[in-house]
């Protein structure tokens, strides 16, 4: 499908952006090599891939460790801030497993979506303190906290107003998840991210989808859900690539990861699916980040090369 030259050369330059399990279907093992076998040297580990393991938690943190990929980060906390009583209790319960796992994978961020329970409160300094026991949790770990803005998010639902929650908890390991998806989704301006300390971004992850606009929050949730494809793919090809190119400006040197929910990758290939997204790392490596001498035909997003 694509023209590019073999992953094993073009590597290098794709060192930053990675794959997540969530998109491929099969066991963990499969998924691992799938990504390695494409050209990339790490992996976002969501939890079901591991606690779903047929041998247990334990052969799953093998295996990741077996892989030689390195951890991106762990996801994902749901719904955590701004609950009171018995439910926070639970979701405290809920957060310090999830950092032990991370902690056992080797990840060193866990990313927290913002909350869209009906029973959490938007009261503001009720979310910033939730966040900074959230970190607090962490910290003791080796484990980042990075916070994202779910663009049908109860209370928070735009990236600016997700990094002002996190500008005022000031905590050394809480930073902010920024995600291309919900940015699109809410039509969010990129300007936004100019007041965003770089230092303090802990994930980009990436992903395209196949139209213009998603009216409401369930039309949201459904495409984000469903119909993501890898960077490039989609509509948005231009605005992702200014994305990126805006936070390579504003000092952004951390990881990128194409969190991409698709159904029918899910029942396509491992190696066809990973390569899709090889593709896409090395256009936004070689031509949009201009990391290294562009390759032959990579000029033009994946999709358009595809159809050449």
């Amino acid at each position: 499908m694509h023209r590019y030259t073999s992953p094993l050369r073009a590597s290098a330059h794709v060192a930053d952006f990675g794959m997540d399990t969530i998109t491929l279907a099969g066991p963990l093992e499969a998924k691992l090599a799938a990504a390695r076998q494409a050209g990339f040297t790490q992996i976002m580990l969501a939890a079901r891939d591991i606690v779903g393991h047929p041998n247990g938690m334990d052969a799953a943190v093998a295996a990741v460790r077996a892989s030689g990929l390195r951890v991106t980060g762990f996801q994902v906390l749901r719904d955590f801030e701004g609950l009171s009583g018995h439910l926070h209790d639970y979701k405290v319960d809920i957060a310090k497993q999830m950092i032990v796992m991370a902690g056992a994978l080797g990840a060193r961020v866990l990313l927290a979506c913002s909350s869209a329970s009906r029973h959490a409160s938007g009261e503001r300094a009720t979310l910033v303190r939730d966040l900074r026991k959230l970190a607090m949790l962490a910290l003791p770990h080796g484990i980042r906290v990075a916070y994202e803005a779910l663009s049908w998010g109860r209370h928070v639902n735009e990236v600016d107003a997700a990094w002002s929650l996190v500008e005022e908890a000031d905590f050394p390991n809480l930073g902010l998840a920024v995600d291309s998806y919900h940015i699109f989704a809410t039509s969010t301006p990129l300007s936004v991210l100019e007041d965003v300390d770089p230092a303090k971004i802990f994930l980009v992850q990436l992903a395209d989808f196949m139209w213009q606009e998603t009216r409401t929050p369930e039309e949201r949730i459904e495409t984000a859900r469903h119909f993501r494809v890898f960077p490039g793919e989609g509509v948005h090809s231009q605005a992702l690539a200014t994305l990126v190119r805006r936070l390579d400006a504003i000092g952004y040197r951390g990881d990128y990861s194409f969190e991409v929910f698709n159904d029918d990758y899910q029942q396509l290939p491992l190696p066809y699916v990973a390569e899709r997204a090889h593709a896409s790392a090395l256009w936004l490596a070689e031509e949009v980040l201009r990391r290294g001498v562009p390759l032959p035909g990579m000029a033009r997003p994946p999709r358009q090369r595809a159809a050449a």
